[in-house]
């Protein structure tokens, strides 16, 4: 299956690992359009001669196109590529914001994903949520499913306004897990642990927690319950996160992300 990916950044440059990894593709069949030199350093994997810095006519030859590029560039983007694509081509868009609606308009082709990955994808654990216009036969949509499948999980949904709120949930996500990571790590830092032996504790904990998570078919509302005693430490720690709503806090954080990814995508 040839494939061009348009944007050798992190994201761009992990959907080629993981495609040439998962064998959707070979070196000789993957493409990669960057203008910028320094990305694509980081694409090692790839043949020299399958690298373009502009649209041309090789955009032709290939079945799918990966958009990886920063939303704000599209409007660049858009005008170069189009003479070059057609309609048999499917288009998987990565752009933060720009709607199924925007690519029908700008690329003028039927089959369209728009697809919201996140940063685990570069480990081959991220989460993929995505949507497509009706231009795609229930075939392609097989495919796209494995194919995001390969840097994860993907889930498809046919209402693309959940595509904002995977931003908030998912897309974003990660970033949140750090920040409370972070957090408790500086507390462990402040009752007497060294950084790295903090670290140690919360990482271990983080990924024991959700290993455990995923393995058992109790609730997360199950599961602290098993950890929290009456009139023990977890307990007390949940007293003062009730104190300071930390629950309602983090649920107006993730609608706060939801509304800027719709207010992007206008």
């Amino acid at each position: 299956m040839n494939i061009l990916i348009i944007g050798a950044g992190n994201m761009g440059s992990t959907f080629a690992k993981s495609f040439l990894a998962s064998h959707f593709t070979t070196r000789e069949e993957l493409f990669v359009q960057e203008r910028n030199s320094s990305s694509q350093e980081r694409i090692p994997e790839l043949l020299p001669q399958n690298v373009y810095k502009l649209p041309g006519a090789y955009i032709s030859q290939v079945d799918i196109i990966v958009i990886a590029v920063k939303p704000q560039d599209y409007s660049v983007l858009y005008p170069a590529l189009q003479p070059f694509i057609h309609e048999e081509q499917i288009i998987l868009s990565l752009m933060a914001g720009v709607s199924l609606t925007t690519l029908a308009e700008t690329l003028q082709v039927p089959k369209l994903v728009r697809a919201m990955p996140n940063l685990p994808s570069q480990i081959g654990m991220g989460m993929t949520v995505f949507s497509c216009s009706a231009g795609l036969s229930r075939k392609e949509l097989f495919i796209i499913q494995n194919l995001l499948n390969a840097t994860g999980k993907a889930l498809y949904v046919e209402d693309e306004k959940l595509i904002d709120a995977a931003t908030a949930v998912s897309g974003s996500g990660p970033a949140y897990v750090y920040y409370f990571m972070n957090a408790m790590i500086k507390a462990g830092v402040e009752l007497g642990f060294t950084p790295a032996q903090a670290e140690l504790l919360v990482n271990q904990t983080f990924m024991g927690s959700v290993h455990l998570q995923n393995r058992n078919s109790l609730t997360c509302e199950e599961l602290m319950k098993k950890v929290a005693s009456k009139g023990g430490t977890t307990e007390a720690a949940f007293r003062v996160f009730n104190e300071h709503s930390v629950e309602t806090e983090i649920m107006e954080g993730l609608f706060g992300a939801f509304k800027r990814s719709v207010e992007l995508g206008r």
